[in-house]
């Protein structure tokens, strides 16, 4: 059983060992409400899946959270969602299957870390025992797979990239430090740097991140260089962590990514002036390839990896 929570929407679905899904289901974020207002939704997706002729067949469940998550404790304070502040889902979880006759075992993560369950379970990781992969949107997140072992950390927050300075004299991130590769390279911080050198979309035109890609798809010189920017603070985190563990490849997902070329292509020339020992020469960087798939996938990859089954 797998639950994806993010900030527009709350999924489930039952997820079979090939990695196809059935019972999909989803229920939009809850706003205005309180904490138990927004597990509502939770609670309805749970009792929609129970109502599969499958339901008796789960072994084990997932769930895969915005964050920040504190998966030691089962809690989550997500930045999206306001009305969770420390809000134990886990506990939540756990209490509404055994409602509905299910004991499972159950594990949280973080939405990097589900991302990276899937992409190395059915994705572009797949077959490489030692992966970093990343979410590049309106943040920037990450995770892990350390000898083909998803490795979370304690509180499930290892591999956010997003976190590591690239910049030390750099601006202040939302996190407190400075130079972090979210205030460089997320679609935020691409759309603010490009607005603040002067470009502008056409009239009616969005001036978020992806009409800064389309701007770049079309020659303007502000663009092109935002995207060069992000790709080189990209490159920096990303050699900076395969020289760290000995990582092979690095997979880029989330909506940024959808740029393509216009953010992949300057990351691998940039990924040439840092990855530059012997052992990380080799680092490959891929697209993701699951897409909006990647949470469900993800929370169910993360618990058949790192749970037991029943």
């Amino acid at each position: 059983m797998a639950i994806d929570i993010g900030g527009t929407k709350i999924a489930g679905a039952l997820v079979h060992p090939d990695g196809t899904m059935t019972s999909t289901t989803r229920r939009p974020t809850p706003r205005g409400v309180d904490g138990d207002g927004v597990f509502a939704a939770v609670a309805e997706v749970v009792a929609e899946l129970a109502r599969s002729p499958l339901w008796a067949t789960a072994a084990r469940c997932g769930i895969g959270s915005a964050g920040p998550v504190d998966a030691s404790r089962g809690t989550v304070s997500p930045v999206n969602i306001e009305a969770w502040r420390d809000f134990p889902v886990r506990a939540r979880v756990m209490a509404e299957l055994a409602r509905h006759g299910a004991q499972l075992p159950t594990v949280l993560v973080g939405d990097g870390v589900a991302m990276t369950a899937a992409e190395h379970w059915l994705g572009a990781a797949r077959g490489h025992a030692n992966a970093l992969c990343m979410v590049v949107s309106t943040g920037v997140g990450g995770g892990l797979v350390l000898n083909n072992r998803l490795h979370p950390g304690p509180t499930g927050n290892a591999g956010h990239i997003g976190h590591i300075s690239v910049a030390f004299d750099g601006e202040r991130c939302v996190c407190g430090a400075r130079g972090c590769v979210e205030s460089v390279a997320s679609g935020t911080a691409i759309a603010r740097w490009a607005g603040a050198q002067g470009w502008t979309p056409p009239a009616g035109g969005d001036a978020s991140a992806a009409g800064v890609a389309r701007a770049a798809e079309a020659g303007d010189p502000v663009a092109l260089a935002a995207f060069d920017r992000a790709g080189r603070a990209l490159a920096a985190a990303v050699a900076a962590t395969a020289t760290l563990v000995e990582t092979d490849v690095a997979v880029i997902g989330g909506g940024v990514a959808a740029a393509g070329d216009t953010l992949f292509a300057p990351v691998r020339a940039h990924l040439a002036d840092y990855a530059t020992l012997s052992f990380v020469t080799g680092l490959r960087v891929l697209p993701a390839a699951l897409g909006t798939h990647a949470g469900l996938i993800g929370a169910a990859a993360a618990a058949l990896m790192l749970l037991p089954a029943d």
